[in-house]
């Protein structure tokens, strides 16, 4: 599965450096397993990045709201300058003016570069235990409702990560250490996500992804579960494997 997220973000490069396009893309870190495929086709195709213009979706902050270190290995910005841009050969590699990170600083910066880029082509990502796109949480509060609406429009922001959230990210980034895991994020909203010609997002976490696929794809559509917003785009697709659109069963095991 993570092979065709491969060959997607490459046949999107393909296709526009074929018509002398920009090819612009938003992409996530998580899942990652596809970039050395990537970087593979990449490298042995001779496959150009000069012209392709990547906006990071999300970057982990400390608990005071601060981006952490590139060197920290959970840096979402650090890896992609290691295991992405940096495995590929140089001459094929995008300017590094054309990637874009969101800052906590200047939020609107990178939805301001995305829009003189000419808007994304394509998002790519995946969808977290509770729904998140990004990390675009569940704005959930028992003071203040947040509208359907109101989180279709919603903008590049600082946000604390929901317990769940951080419970399964130490699950598979810090062998179950809650305390290792960044309590705080930048995310794009998800007006640029949803703006995107293309969304592609997937899901192949097995038995403990089963709930999230169905919910995604055909649950209400809901500030509860934002990835459910993707249901309305014109060329949205959400893509699985075998075990994880298996049958949900309950059941000690």
């Amino acid at each position: 599965m993570l092979a065709d997220f491969a060959a997607s973000v490459a046949a999107e490069i393909r296709h526009r450096n074929s018509r002398g396009e920009s090819t612009r893309l938003i992409l996530p870190v998580g899942p990652v397993k596809q970039y050395p495929i990537l970087v593979e086709v990449t490298n042995r195709e001779r496959l150009s990045w000069r012209n392709v213009h990547v906006f990071q979706m999300d970057e982990f902050l400390d608990w005071q709201g601060r981006p952490i270190a590139e060197e920290h290995p959970l840096s979402f910005t650090g890896f992609l300058k290691r295991e992405l841009f940096g495995k590929i050969d140089p001459e094929l590699r995008p300017p590094a003016q054309q990637f874009h990170v969101p800052s906590p600083f200047a939020p609107d910066a990178i939805s301001e570069a995305l829009a003189a880029a000419g808007g994304a082509d394509v998002c790519y990502g995946g969808v977290g235990y509770h729904g998140h796109v990004a990390f675009n949480e569940p704005p959930l509060s028992r003071w203040r409702r947040v509208t359907v609406d109101q989180l279709r429009q919603s903008l590049t922001r600082v946000v604390v990560l929901g317990a769940d959230s951080i419970v399964v990210q130490s699950i598979g980034s810090a062998g179950g250490s809650c305390q290792d895991i960044p309590p705080m994020a930048v995310t794009l909203g998800m007006r640029d996500i949803l703006a995107a010609r293309k969304i592609r997002l997937y899901l192949a976490g097995g038995e403990r992804h089963r709930a999230v696929f169905r919910r995604t794809v055909a649950g209400e559509v809901s500030v509860e579960y934002p990835s459910t917003l993707v249901q309305g785009h014109p060329d949205a697709e959400v893509i699985t494997d075998e075990s994880t659109a298996a049958v949900i069963e309950l059941g000690l095991r």
